[in-house]
């Protein structure tokens, strides 16, 4: 299976473009789409999932053009926008039930299969509570539920880990990651943390436009030597992010532990640290990079 995006752009009005220039192919395993919001994600995950068209370029999918041929990917296409509504009357059960019959599927085939989905997500207890009083959370699982159904080969996933505690989120995550197998999985989110537990290749995107597509070790790889942590007191700490690229801090009894990206050391002390995912993000995303002699490698 290969779904090809090509220099894919999406023009609103105003002459705003949403995405533009924008082209990746991808083979099965998980694609984390990342981004700041207003990026440009869920833009091309509706386009993706035949909601919206392209206003240039071509979308394929097994060598069909999405735009003359939608239905193709439709029977193969699980979706969850990032707003995601129910019925409010309904059960879990019963909206499940009504999905399943809206993309075709056998009855029978259909009940196993909401069975499956309810125990997997944890909601075979709550499937006859009306989803008016379920918690943001548990609404966020039926509709990784529904969008499931179909046993897609195509999973289009838009912030799936809104409203998830931190249990729920590695449910959801180790769950990701079995389903991967033999399909493609895009992830669109914000969350680091969320990509760099399940992404096989990472995508990012900033104002309308892929950054760079690189597997994980790439993007680390990309920073490396870049990092450094130096200790400072808490009224140094409003200095350092004036100055300098802070990925993070953490304090402690000594200080506080400023992770600063620097082509080079940037303080006297400053010691050198591995990257993690997050640094590589703000390396590529981070509006100032320039002005603190960061210089945007653009291949990786």
């Amino acid at each position: 299976m290969r779904l090809t995006i090509e220099n894919v752009g999406k023009k609103y009005r105003g002459g705003f473009w949403g995405l533009q220039e924008f082209s990746l192919d991808l083979g099965p395993g998980i694609l984390g789409l990342l981004g700041p919001n207003g990026a440009g994600k869920s833009t091309l995950m509706r386009i993706l999932a035949t909601i919206t068209k392209a206003t240039e370029g071509t979308v394929t999918w097994n060598g069909l053009n999405i735009a003359h041929k939608p239905n193709e990917l439709r029977a193969v296409l699980g979706y969850l926008p990032q707003d995601f509504g129910v019925y409010p009357n309904l059960s879990a059960q019963e909206f499940l039930e009504y999905m399943a019959a809206i993309k075709g599927l056998e009855a029978r085939a259909a009940r196993k299969r909401i069975d499956e989905l309810l125990q997997s997500l944890n909601l075979a207890s709550a499937r006859k509570r009306q989803l008016g009083g379920y918690s943001g959370g548990m609404r966020q699982r039926v509709g990784i539920a529904q969008a499931l159904l179909n046993d897609p080969q195509l999973l289009i996933v838009d912030e799936p880990t809104v409203g998830l505690d931190p249990e729920e989120r590695v449910r959801f995550r180790n769950l990701l990651t079995d389903l991967a197998g033999e399909r493609i999985v895009l992830l669109s989110t914000h969350i680091v943390s969320d990509v760099e537990a399940t992404a096989t290749s990472i995508a990012l995107v900033n104002e309308g436009h892929l950054l760079l597509h690189a597997s994980p070790e790439q993007l680390l790889r990309q920073v490396e030597n870049k990092v450094w942590e130096v200790v400072v007191n808490s009224n140094d700490l409003p200095m350092m992010r004036k100055h300098y690229m802070v990925s993070g801090t953490l304090r402690r009894s000594d200080g506080v532990h400023v992770r600063v990206l620097a082509e080079a050391s940037p303080l006297f002390g400053a010691k050198p640290v591995p990257p993690t995912l997050e640094d590589a993000y703000l390396y590529n995303t981070a509006p100032n990079r320039s002005q603190l002699g960061l210089v945007h490698g653009g291949q990786v």
